[in-house]
């Protein structure tokens, strides 16, 4: 990749955002692309799996507002024709260094691989004019985002999942340095192991790769048979993850130090897990309220009664008064969602009147029955409407 392809790059296209897009935004049309492009949910679907690099490529970049920044700044200089004239830059000189070695050591391509975007554009706009290079430090490893689906029960009380990860690793065969076993790399005699060359532009000092070593810093003489002097390789592994008691369907939590390794010494990046929770049959949910609705007879509203209802571990009682509405809610204290507090959310029961479909003969006549002790109006407002209108009032 030469800086020209770099500075054209449209992260912002690849997220389907405008330039003005909200951090929120970038992050929601992250969540959704990433998704759905997914290699676990398009397995051999090489064309997604290109589509998820570029899209978790942009998301490391414009999530981050210090790189996000830079980019910009870069995208403008490249547009003004600031890069005219230099190697690889807006001008498009063939003699183009090649970034690709640079960003396959800084993240093997996968999930967050442009995640050295901020340390080569600061490097790039050296405004202090500073004639040295820096040495290549430990590069924090990029964040991964799956999804974890739990049953409604599980969702509640909390449960331990197990998780499996594609994703770029280090090599187990060199242990991420590119060469094969029994021998090691060199530091590169043109940078001197540093990544880097500068050179004085006026007023600027342009800080780029090193074209020998391809901004490594180090020369692989026998490259090793595993990742070919890539130093890392696409794997797959298991996470054992806990998620806590009352996570709601959407929620994101994060497992710091559980995403992809770092590399140069640098750590780990963290594992986001958004979680899918599945409908209960019964049971809803308000906030940390549990919501079930109860059928009953009318008699049992009536004359009062005392109902049997689940809850998420054993039945509890539930007195009815006499004379209750249909439609009201009744509380049951602590069968609800534990909060992170220690405090429990309620269950919120609703009775509603089921009437019968089919009545026996004997249920008819007992009911003609019961009608004919009513003398209140059930519905006095609706009478009085009604006989405003016949009056044309």
């Amino acid at each position: 990749m030469s800086a020209k392809d770099l500075y054209e790059k449209d992260y912002y296209a690849d997220l389907g955002v405008p330039k003005t897009a909200s951090t929120a935004e970038i992050k929601k049309a992250y969540r959704t692309l990433a998704r759905d492009l997914h290699p676990d949910k398009n397995p051999g679907n090489k064309q997604a799996e290109e589509k998820f690099k570029a899209v978790s490529e942009a998301y490391d970049v414009l999530s981050d507002d210090a790189r996000r920044k830079e980019y910009d700044e870069a995208r403008e200089l490249a547009a003004s024709g600031a890069f005219r004239g230099f190697p690889g830059g807006a001008a498009g000189g063939s003699g183009g260094f090649d970034l690709s070695d640079l960003f396959r050591t800084a993240g093997g391509g996968g999930a967050g691989g442009a995640g050295g975007l901020g340390d080569l554009f600061g490097g790039l706009f050296n405004r202090r004019g500073s004639g040295g290079t820096r040495a290549p430090r430990g590069r924090r490893g990029a964040d991964v985002e799956t999804e974890a689906s739990l049953s409604f029960a599980d969702a509640v009380g909390g449960a331990t999942v197990s998780l499996r990860l594609s994703e770029r690793a280090t090599c187990p065969t060199c242990y991420g340095t590119g060469a094969k076993p029994g021998t090691t790399p060199h530091d590169c005699p043109v940078c001197h192991g540093t990544g880097l060359t500068t050179r004085n532009q006026g007023s600027f000092a342009f800080s780029e790769p090193c074209r020998n070593c391809h901004g490594t810093g180090s020369i692989i003489d026998s490259p090793c048979p595993t990742c070919h002097g890539e130093r890392t390789v696409l794997s797959a592994r298991t996470v054992n993850a806990r998620i806590p008691a009352g996570v709601a369907d959407g929620q994101r939590i994060r497992l710091a130090g559980k995403g992809e390794p770092g590399v140069g010494g640098g750590g780990a990046g963290d594992l986001y897990v958004v979680v899918r929770v599945a409908a209960h049959p019964l049971f809803g949910r308000s906030g940390d309220n549990l919501t079930l609705t109860v059928p009953v007879a009318f008699t049992e509203l009536a004359l009062g009664s005392t109902l049997t209802v689940p809850t998420l571990d054993r039945p509890v009682s539930l007195k009815v008064a006499p004379g209750t509405a249909s439609g009201r809610k009744l509380r049951v204290k602590g069968k609800g969602v534990r909060r992170k507090d220690g405090r429990t959310g309620d269950l919120i029961v609703t009775v509603e009147v089921a009437v019968p479909a089919k009545l026996t003969e004997a249920a008819r006549e007992a009911l003609r029955a019961f009608a004919g002790t009513q003398t209140a109006d059930p519905r006095p407002e609706v009478t009085a409407a009604v006989e405003a209108v016949k009056a044309g009032v």
